[in-house]
């Protein structure tokens, strides 16, 4: 777990309210801003997830500055759940925000797990990113809810989900991706959350992202 710390929290303003953001600056040399979304608020997620740590650890130490939304309602952020729609339109904010404070780190990364990457996949619409991570993303899970839109550049895009996902099946996101001619990284014996599976998920964000940036 990262060391949270009122030095680390952020209140940035959101489209209903202020969103709880924690802020996790780049090691070394800047490159670039990561916003990254949490796992559905509904099932208790927040920006304390250990994917989701886990993925900002690597981008930080890749130079990346990450910001880490409670999505509204959640934890000290204002607003309600608003089933990706609203979601969408604050880390879109927060990604306009986060850019702006650091002119001179010109990467753009949207990362999301699960409903966080459901969200991601919309955002990344909006503000096409230099790297698109997908983790474990809830993409084909959503009946009631927009289909998750194809990514808007394959080269830019990892998508990495558990064999074993017993809470977004591995089929969904397999379909997804054959859509649009899109790889995916298939982790065996990985559950939804990459129980026992933390390393090894660190290690292939390490393996596959440098590469593309």
């Amino acid at each position: 777990m990262l060391n949270l710390n009122n030095q680390n929290i952020l209140f940035i303003q959101g489209l209903t309210g202020k969103l709880e953001t924690l802020y996790l600056p780049a090691i070394g040399a800047e490159r670039g801003v990561a916003v990254i979304h949490h796992p559905n608020p509904t099932q208790g997620g927040t920006f304390t997830n250990k994917v989701i740590q886990t993925a900002a650890k690597c981008l930080t130490q890749m130079g990346f500055h990450c910001y880490l939304p409670n999505s509204r309602g959640t934890g000290n952020s204002e607003g309600s759940y608003d089933h990706g729609k609203g979601e969408t339109d604050d880390f879109v904010a927060l990604i306009d925000h986060a850019r702006a404070q650091h002119p001179h780190a010109s990467k753009l990364a949207i990362v999301g797990f699960s409903f966080g990457g459901y969200v991601s996949t919309f955002a990344a619409q909006q503000r096409e990113p230099d790297l698109l991570l997908l983790i474990g993303a809830a993409v084909g899970h959503y009946t009631k809810q927009a289909a998750a839109p194809h990514v808007p550049n394959i080269n830019k895009t990892l998508v990495i989900h558990g064999a074993d996902d017993e809470v977004v099946e591995l089929a969904k996101p397999l379909q997804w991706c054959a859509e649009q001619n899109l790889p995916i990284v298939v982790l065996p014996e990985s559950s939804h959350f990459f129980h026992g599976k933390l390393i090894v998920l660190r290690d292939t964000i390490n393996r596959f992202v440098a590469p593309m940036l």
